[in-house]
C-alpha cells in the first residue's frame, strides 16, 4: 500500500502541479481531495504547457484512474470546459471521475463571491471569485447541492429553486444588486447533466479498495499550509483544508493509509490577494524574481507579491503535515545573486518568535529575522546531479535541511518535467 500526499508549505503556487505530474508517472490512482477552480497548476511537458485549474495535475497520464473527491466543490461547467481543452490536444479524458459526493459550485455562488468582494471595501480578502467560499459556506450550513443530485434531476431542480430564492433575496435586499434567473440555471443545468452523471462514482469504496490492494495513490490537493482555513493566515485563507489532515475527510481515508507526506517548498516566498507578508520584497529584488519565476497567477494573471523565503512559515507547514520529503523548486531562480537572504525567526514588539503567530495583528508588525547566504552565477537549468550544483547552492538547499529536519529528496532546476535533480528515490522509498 502506498498513499503518497503532495502538499503545498507556503502560500500556494510552489509548483506542486509539476511535481504530482511527475510522481503521477507512477501511480495507479490520482486523487484532488479539496478546493476548487481557485486552483492554478501549471505542468509543462515537452515544452507545452498545460494550465489546470480543476482537474487534478496527473490528469496527463491516461493510465492512472483520476478522481475528484469528495472534499472538492465542483463547477460542473468548468470541468467540461477543461476536459474540452484535453480532448482538443488529442488526450482521452474516460479515466476521470467526480465522487458523487462531491459539492457543486452553483452559479449563485460566484455571483456571492463577486458581490461580496465588491461590497467589503478595503476589508476584502482577495478572492478569485469563482465562487469557492460561499459553496464551502453552505456546505457547512447544510445548504449545499451534491453531485449525487444530479442523478435525480427533479430532486436537483427543487433544491435549486428554493436556494437561489433565498440568495435572490441577499442580492437585491442586501446587495442592492439584480436577481438570477433560475429557469436559465436550471436549462443550463440540464443540458450537462448526463454528461457529468456518467462520471460519477462513489469514491469512497474505490479509493480504499485500491490501497488495501497495494496500488500507488497519489492524494493531490490546491493551495497550501498558509492558505489552510484553521492553520493559515486567517482570514487570508481558502475555505478548506489543504494540509495532509485535509485528505482524510477530503478523500475518505483513514491517516494509517497515508504513507509519504512530500512538502513542496518554492525556493523564495510568493503570494497572491491580502494579509501580511513578512519577508515581501517591494524593490528591484522582489521585481527580479517576478520576472524570472514568471510570478503571475495562471487562474487570475495577477502579478505574484515576491519575497525571500520564510522557513518560519515552511516549519509551520513541517509540523501540520508530517513530512517526509521536500521538493525544493524554483531555486533556478536564484541564480546570477551576490547575497541570499533566509528568514528564520520573527521579530515582534521586541520579542522573537520561532514560530507563525495564530494573530494577523501581529504578523503584520513582524520583522524577519535573516540568515544571509552567499549565492552563485551557475545556470542550474541543465543540471541533473546534486553534485554538479555549485557549493553555495548546496550550502542552501542543506541549510534548509537543517532547520526544518525534513531532507530535500527532489529539487526542480527548471519548469519542465525532465528538469528534476533526484537525491533520494520518492517512489520506491515511499511504498
Amino acid at each position: 500500500m502506498s498513499g503518497r500526499v503532495v502538499v503545498g508549505t507556503q502560500w500556494g503556487d510552489e509548483g506542486k502541479g509539476k511535481i504530482v505530474d511527475v510522481l503521477s508517472e507512477h501511480a495507479d490512482t490520482i486523487v484532488r481531495f479539496q478546493g476548487g477552480n481557485n486552483a492554478g497548476h501549471t505542468v509543462i511537458v515537452n515544452g507545452e504547457k498545460f494550465i489546470l485549474h480543476l482537474l487534478p495535475s496527473g490528469v496527463l497520464h491516461e493510465n492512472a484512474s483520476c478522481i475528484i473527491g469528495p472534499g472538492v466543490v465542483v463547477d460542473p461547467f468548468v470541468l467540461l470546459e477543461e476536459i474540452a481543452v484535453l480532448k482538443k490536444k488529442g488526450m482521452k479524458c474516460d479515466h476521470i471521475r467526480i465522487s458523487d459526493r462531491a459539492h457543486i459550485i452553483m452559479p449563485y455562488h460566484v455571483y456571492q463571491d463577486e458581490l461580496q468582494e465588491k461590497h467589503s471595501g478595503e476589508h476584502k480578502i482577495g478572492t478569485t471569485k469563482r465562487g469557492i467560499g460561499p459553496c464551502y459556506a453552505d456546505k457547512f450550513a447544510r445548504n449545499g447541492i451534491r453531485m449525487c443530485d444530479l442523478r435525480h434531476f427533479s430532486v436537483f431542480e427543487e433544491k435549486a429553486r428554493r436556494f437561489l430564492a433565498e440568495k435572490n433575496r441577499l442580492f437585491t435586499e442586501i446587495y442592492g444588486e439584480e436577481a438570477m434567473d433560475c429557469d436559465k440555471m436550471i436549462n443550463d443545468f440540464r443540458a450537462i447533466r448526463e454528461e457529468i452523471v456518467s462520471r460519477l462514482i462513489e469514491s469512497v469504496s474505490v479509493v480504499n479498495r485500491d490501497l488495501d490492494e497495494g496500488k500507488d495513490v497519489l492524494f493531490e490537493g490546491a493551495q497550501a499550509a498558509m492558505l489552510d482555513i484553521n492553520y493559515g493566515t486567517y482570514p487570508y485563507v481558502t475555505s478548506s483544508s489543504p494540509t495532509s489532515a485535509g485528505v482524510c475527510t477530503g478523500a475518505g481515508v483513514a491517516p494509517s493509509k497515508i504513507t509519504q507526506v512530500i512538502g513542496v517548498v518554492k525556493a523564495y516566498s510568493t503570494r497572491v490577494g491580502e494579509g501580511p507578508f513578512v519577508t515581501e520584497l517591494s524593490d528591484a529584488v522582489g521585481e527580479q524574481i517576478r520576472q524570472v519565476g514568471g510570478e503571475f497567477g495562471a487562474t487570475t494573471g495577477r502579478p505574484r507579491r515576491c519575497g525571500w523565503l520564510d522557513l518560519n512559515v515552511v516549519k509551520h507547514a513541517c509540523i501540520i503535515n508530517g513530512l517526509t520529503d521536500i521538493v525544493l523548486t524554483k531555486i533556478d531562480v536564484l541564480s546570477g545573486m551576490k547575497q541570499l537572504k533566509i528568514c528564520v525567526a520573527y521579530e515582534i514588539d521586541g520579542e522573537r518568535y520561532d514560530h507563525a503567530p495564530s494573530s494577523m495583528e501581529d504578523v503584520a508588525r513582524a520583522t524577519p529575522i535573516y540568515e544571509e547566504l552567499e549565492g552563485w552565477s551557475e545556470d542550474l537549468s541543465q543540471m541533473t546531479s546534486f553534485e554538479e550544483l555549485p557549493l553555495n547552492a548546496k550550502k542552501y538547499i542543506r541549510f534548509i535541511e537543517d532547520y526544518t529536519g525534513v531532507r530535500v529528496s527532489m529539487i526542480s532546476v527548471g519548469p519542465d518535467r525532465r528538469n528534476n535533480i533526484y537525491v533520494h528515490d520518492l517512489i520506491s522509498e515511499g511504498k
